[in-house]
């Protein structure tokens, strides 16, 4: 079982989800974690939404800024890990808050070898509205409350608040790559360190997730299900992408068609040095 929890949390100039998202985390039940936010290139506004958070939040919260140099997303969750104290790393979105029980259970799934894919609902952009609007308390319910919304169509994947023990199931796509997603994504810090972090080279939208697991899987690491355990709930919006758009799926396919499981320009390649005693890393705005 993971002594401490490092969560990494993504974010880019959306204050308001950013801020739901911390708030759940602020709830959780098993406080035996930090939060690490990977900002990719914000503004003020984010910046000092974090640092009013840093001065009451429950437990560590450390911010990993990078300069804003289009979409950057694999590099600034490297920057995230790096500044990350934990020996077990839970990847997310900051337009994804979590249920009171997150935390705990991404401790109880944890199992050494292994990596879990978690799920994720999708939020209609009613609710959405009136919590990103102003009402952020209703984000902050429990999973009977969200499986009822569910019901009413507020939210997908009804099934997925109904929680499942450990079995077979969970570990019946061990060697499966397609559809684990980091937006719920958990990894120990070993197994991250071993493949050398997220890929740098990807830029724009889409594949360095699968990239990253990709190489999980090549390996070692296997691949174990958050099906009915660990779920996020993702805030209804516009896709926000930045340009330029990349050549992430020809960097793609040249890995499928290889061997190799090391990001060819990751943490080893990319290190930026220690937090500093604000909770930044690296470079600050």
């Amino acid at each position: 079982m993971p002594s401490l929890l490092s969560i990494v949390v993504s974010t880019y100039n959306w204050p308001q989800a950013l801020e739901v998202v911390l708030q759940s985390l602020e709830r959780q039940t098993d406080r035996g974690f930090e939060v690490v936010i990977a900002d990719d290139g914000s503004k003020e506004e984010t910046v000092a939404l974090i640092r009013r958070y840093q001065a009451r939040f429950p437990v560590p919260l450390k911010h990993a800024w990078q300069e804003d140099r289009g979409y950057r997303l694999a590099a600034g969750r490297n920057r995230a890990i790096e500044a990350a104290s934990g020996d077990y790393i839970v990847i997310m979105d900051g337009d994804c808050f979590v249920l009171p029980d997150f935390v705990a259970t991404h401790r109880r799934l944890a199992e050494p070898g292994w990596f879990v894919s978690g799920k994720r609902s999708y939020l209609r952009p009613g609710i959405s509205e009136r919590i990103l609007g102003g009402q952020p308390c209703l984000g902050m319910s429990n999973r009977a409350v969200w499986f009822a919304r569910s019901l009413l169509n507020q939210c997908t994947r009804p099934a997925e608040f109904i929680t499942l023990g450990e079995g077979a199931f969970r570990k019946k796509q061990p060697t499966e790559w397609k559809k684990a997603q980091t937006c719920n994504l958990a990894v120990w810090r070993s197994d991250c360190l071993r493949i050398n972090g997220f890929d740098e080279r990807y830029v724009g939208h889409g594949l360095e997730d699968s990239d990253f697991v990709l190489r999980l899987i090549r390996s070692g690491a296997r691949r174990k299900l958050g099906n009915n355990a660990s779920l996020v709930l993702h805030l209804n919006h516009e896709r926000r992408n930045r340009p330029p758009e990349s050549k992430n799926a020809e960097l793609f396919a040249a890995l499928e068609a290889g061997t190799a499981f090391r990001a060819g320009l990751g943490l080893d390649e990319t290190g930026s040095g220690a937090v500093g005693p604000s909770g930044a890393q690296g470079r600050s705005p």
